[in-house]
């Protein structure tokens, strides 16, 4: 932009906070400034202008092309995991009247790209991925850990995503280690994710609720391990092989959040997510891409070398990383 033209938007944007200000005591102030602050740009209007400046929660067209090519360039040996995140997301926000929020329980062993996803689903949702004012991460050992106030943690979540989505219908809330969340905590945000067009005056229907667990991994990775016992590819797997399964243990399993929860007697769990056990092949492909992140030459030698650390399962087979790709990064540092 010509320096005078940034003279002119930053005399505007000053314009602007300051009738922020102003506006808690005067609002007729806001008028002024505002209409000031079009004369100057001659041609952005308010909104246009402070989010330039700003973080505003604003609908955009979805670019699932771009989620697609960060799902195929980032995430490494989860074909299932790709394709339901893709259709799952581009579906909702291509729908201009969800029913229901979108929400989403993602499940296998650490390492093998849960979080990573959720970063990625974020990133492409809102600008600002997690640092966004409308991504929320919630970490249960963190924000939830004492079992005696599980009350208290309810009323806390439902004021916090109330107050949240009140703020921005489009607010992601991604739940981390929901494996060692305390039963019925969860719960409470039930009505949230119901089929309600609105629950007091405010509706939920835009927003994204995302679930991390470990709990269903032994399951995901018995079905892996058939399917390679029996000479048959992995990318064969199919979402039917596990979802089904998957839903029962998470309900049934006592070490989960989701242990008898009524989001999943209740159907509101869009999608159960199986992130498959990480073989040799895809840890020499998060070396690379972790050497790629870095700025660095891909030195074959030393992406061997890194795999060949890690440590495998089972015993006699050896085939899937104990810790997928979580330690690939610390490794590559003494190279």
């Amino acid at each position: 932009m010509h320096p005078a033209g940034l003279f002119w938007v930053a005399a505007a944007l000053r314009l602007l906070l300051a009738a922020h200000v102003a506006a808690a005591f005067e609002p007729i102030s806001l008028g002024i400034a505002v209409g000031a602050a079009s004369a100057l740009t001659g041609y952005l209007s308010y909104t246009d202008l402070y989010c330039r400046f700003a973080e505003c929660c604003r609908e955009r067209p979805f670019n699932a092309s771009a989620l697609k090519l960060n799902l195929q360039e980032k995430l490494f040996g989860q074909h299932l995991a790709t394709e339901v995140i893709l259709k799952a997301l581009t579906g909702f926000k291509n729908n201009k009247n969800p029913k229901k929020p979108l929400t989403l329980s993602l499940h296998g062993w650490a390492g093998t790209g849960k979080n990573f996803v959720s970063q990625i689903a974020a990133e492409n949702l809102h600008p600002k991925g997690l640092r966004s004012n409308f991504v929320h991460l919630f970490v249960s050992t963190l924000h939830f850990p004492h079992e005696q106030h599980i009350k208290l943690y309810q009323d806390q979540l439902q004021r916090w995503i109330r107050g949240n989505v009140s703020a921005c219908a489009s607010s992601v809330f991604i739940f981390d280690e929901m494996d060692k969340l305390h039963p019925g905590v969860i719960d409470a945000i039930k009505p949230f994710l119901d089929y309600y067009e609105q629950i007091d005056g405010v509706s939920y229907r835009k927003a994204i609720f995302i679930f991390l667990s470990n709990a269903g991994g032994d399951l995901i990775t018995k079905t892996a391990l058939d399917f390679w016992r029996a000479g048959r590819r992995r990318e064969g797997i199919q979402l039917k092989d596990l979802e089904p399964a998957l839903s029962v243990g998470v309900f049934n399993n006592k070490h989960s959040g989701l242990w008898h929860s009524r989001l999943i007697d209740r159907n509101l769990i869009d999608h159960f997510i199986p992130f498959l056990p990480l073989e040799y092949s895809h840890l020499k492909m998060c070396v690379r891409a972790e050497m790629k992140a870095r700025g660095s030459a891909i030195d074959e030698d030393v992406v061997t070398r890194v795999a060949e650390e890690m440590t495998f399962f089972p015993k006699d087979e050896k085939i899937y990383s104990d810790k997928g790709c979580k330690t690939v990064q610390s490794r590559l540092d003494f190279h």
